[in-house]
């Protein structure tokens, strides 16, 4: 399977062919980034949430006996992720009875790093006939690296050596810091099994040769295949998809976004020159496409809001978006609530429903009302969220149809049942492009379709009957409460490690 790295020549560079790049070619090199070589590892943060082969978020998971550190669903994952971890969990073991590492596992830039020194050691630079191009070829951009992230990249490096059995083959220092240089610009975000939220960071070679557009043709999905099934005649294994959003004329580049265009121009050209080592010159960046909607003042009647409103109320939104960041990661959720009420009552009056912090606010509030069990309120704000996003966004982008498929849910759960099922019809048009017909969620999606379709016939023949009905079964089976807000969601595809 291919890992995916995010390019780093210039765009319109001659330096690299544009092999794979045609639309024309697109069939043709599908099972290359179908099959290519691959290696990932989860976040610290969440190993002990996340199954490190099927990459489930699961409650109660297995714990490696050896090195205390890896967890999975159980034998069948245990077994289908040995290959990968039989190396690592003595090295995890060691480093962890290390003075100051006492207990602890080295971070996961270094693990990945050792698994891809590990299976270069092993099966060399090419790894099959797939794979086209090499990790010697990629672009490492230590030299255009800031002094602080040379500081981490020193430290890494010590503690990576620290973590490198004796007994495995030994590296130059240059060859070690190339390959933490290519996981740093070269890093993709691994999600869980169902794309909902970040939780590791991998590698995928063949993707290299798609450049960045901001207005991309295409997208980049991981498909983690299917480990856990008894009979191993069903398992399949974990890609990553490129999949094409539209109609891609012969001979037109294929393109990908790195970074989430819900971000104004000057936003995503800072990310893209501070990670990447790129200007973007594409048509949105050069023409600032919808940045007059994302920093706008509303309109009533034809009249404007003053400009002068309008910055103060964003300036003052911004202070409270990291006071409303800061709440969440603590999990202080009512209080998050209460920071989005105070924000959103002086933002409705001033600025414009494509205001991207008044985006962030209710996609927020929704999100944690859901959690807490508020779900009409929480339905509200994801109406207006996707409202706001279909203003925006490509008409099949990947963040649009996940926004659509958690506001669909919420007003399902809210007894909304005709928008609920409208909003789950459109997420799902728009992840059977961006995800294809056999990922997970389009799976789960497919059956919350049939699920609504159903009782909105019911509904439509009876309504008092429906909602007898509805009110009978949350009775006797209370709604589950959702899942507890990640502190980091799939929003870029490539991962820089938190600082």
């Amino acid at each position: 399977m291919s890992l995916w790295l995010r390019l780093h020549r210039q765009p319109n560079s001659e330096t690299l062919p544009l092999i794979g790049i045609l639309a024309n070619l697109i069939k043709s090199f599908a099972n290359y980034w179908a099959k290519d070589q691959n290696w990932a590892a989860t976040i610290n943060i969440l190993a002990d949430k996340i199954c490190h082969s099927c990459f489930r978020r699961q409650d109660k998971l297995q714990r490696c006996g050896q090195c205390k550190f890896a967890q999975y669903c159980d034998k069948t994952c245990q077994s289908a992720g040995w290959k990968e971890h039989k190396l690592e969990c003595g090295a995890i073991k060691a480093f962890g009875a290390i003075g100051d590492n006492f207990g602890k596992a080295p971070n996961e830039n270094i693990r990945l790093a050792a698994r891809i020194m590990w299976r270069l050691d092993k099966e060399g630079g090419v790894m099959s006939d797939m794979q086209m191009t090499s990790l010697d070829d990629l672009e490492n951009h230590i030299s255009d690296m800031p002094e602080d992230d040379l500081k981490e990249l020193k430290v890494d490096i010590h503690n990576f050596l620290d973590y490198w059995p004796r007994n495995s083959k030994q590296h130059r220092v240059d060859d070690i810091s190339h390959i933490f240089g290519v996981i740093n610009c070269n890093g993709f975000t691994v999600s869980d099994q169902r794309g909902l939220n970040a939780v590791g960071v991998g590698l995928f070679p063949n993707l290299c040769l798609v450049n960045h557009d901001c207005w991309p043709n295409c997208t980049v999905i991981l498909n983690h295949g299917n480990q856990s099934a008894v009979n191993t005649v069903y398992h399949s294994q974990m890609r990553i998809e490129l999949r094409a959003l539209g109609k891609i004329e012969p001979g037109e580049e294929v393109t990908v976004s790195y970074v989430d265009f819900l971000n104004v121009t000057e936003d995503r050209q800072r990310q893209l020159k501070m990670h990447y080592f790129f200007d973007c010159t594409c048509e949105h960046c050069k023409g600032h496409i919808k940045d007059d909607l994302k920093m706008g003042g509303k309109e009533v009647d034809g009249v404007k809001v003053p400009e002068e409103q309008v910055k103060e109320v964003t300036e003052y939104s911004l202070q409270m978006l990291q006071k409303m960041d800061k709440a969440r990661m603590e999990g202080n959720y009512h209080e998050v609530i209460k920071i989005c009420r105070e924000c959103m009552e002086k933002q409705e009056p001033v600025l414009a429903d494509t205001h991207i912090y008044q985006l962030r606010m209710w996609s927020t509030a929704s999100e944690v009302l859901a959690y807490l069990q508020f779900i009409d309120e929480a339905a509200d704000y994801a109406r207006k969220m996707v409202d706001g996003y279909n203003k925006l966004y490509h008409p099949c982008n990947a963040h649009l149809g996940m926004a659509t498929m958690r506001a669909g849910v919420t007003h399902w759960q809210a007894g909304k049942i005709e928008v609920g099922h409208g909003m789950i019809c459109k997420a799902y048009a728009i992840l059977q492009r961006t995800h294809g017909p056999t990922h997970p969620i389009t799976k789960d999606l497919e059956a919350m379709r049939m699920q609504t379709e159903m009782e909105l016939r019911m509904f439509r023949e009876n309504e008092y009957i429906y909602k007898s009905m509805r009110e009978a079964a949350l009775k006797n089976q209370p709604m589950n409460m959702m899942n507890e807000p990640m502190a980091e969601s799939v929003k870029n595809l490539f991962r820089r490690q938190k600082k």
